[in-house]
């Protein structure tokens, strides 16, 4: 069970020391949130298109809109621009607690993949490296790939990159954390 928790803390740590730089100093994902000299325009315009918080599709179609309407509409706005706009009305500050949070849930899935680890009878250190990766790449293929897929994002490299890093560092970590002997 210590090897576990001390092996997701420090798993925990090394994940969000990763994320910190590459969305920090390293600015990996910079392609995804680009700066616009309009954005003051833009954020007075959307202020008075929007009521509330939201994230929208456009064009979509409206609700209860029928199947061959719906067609018809999709088919129009085949090769023309879309966007997608996740807005909220007010600028959260409470960067401590998104943090926080942040690490707090690297740290669980972290905790997560020692617990899987510690079920295999016979570990090595190979084997818990290539889980560590295993599980980065499942998370890639399952959210930012599977986005860019849909929806086109123009960071997927620096998702990928971020998988290699975060986890390979994770899984060496681990790799000889959890195969090393007792003394």
């Amino acid at each position: 069970m210590k090897k576990t928790i001390i092996g997701a803390l420090v798993g925990g740590i090394i994940i969000f020391a990763w994320q910190f730089l590459s969305w920090g100093p390293l600015d990996l994902h910079e392609a995804q949130q680009q700066y616009t000299p309009k954005q003051d325009t833009i954020l007075a315009y959307l202020g008075t298109q929007f009521t509330e918080d939201g994230a929208y599709f456009m064009p979509n179609v409206a609700p209860g809109t029928s199947n061959e309407e719906m067609e018809k509409q999709w088919k129009a706005m085949e090769g023309k621009p879309y966007a997608q706009v996740i807005y909220h009305r007010s600028m959260p500050d409470n960067m401590f607690m998104n943090m926080a949070r942040g690490l707090l849930v690297n740290i669980v899935m972290v905790w997560l993949l020692c617990w899987l680890l510690v079920k295999i009878p016979v570990r090595s250190f190979a084997t818990v490296f290539l889980g560590s990766i295993g599980t980065g790449l499942i998370v890639f293929l399952n959210a930012p790939y599977t986005m860019h897929i849909w929806y086109g994002s123009f960071d997927l490299m620096a998702h990928f990159v971020d998988v290699l890093g975060e986890w390979g560092i994770t899984g060496l970590w681990l790799g000889w954390w959890l195969t090393r002997e007792k003394k």
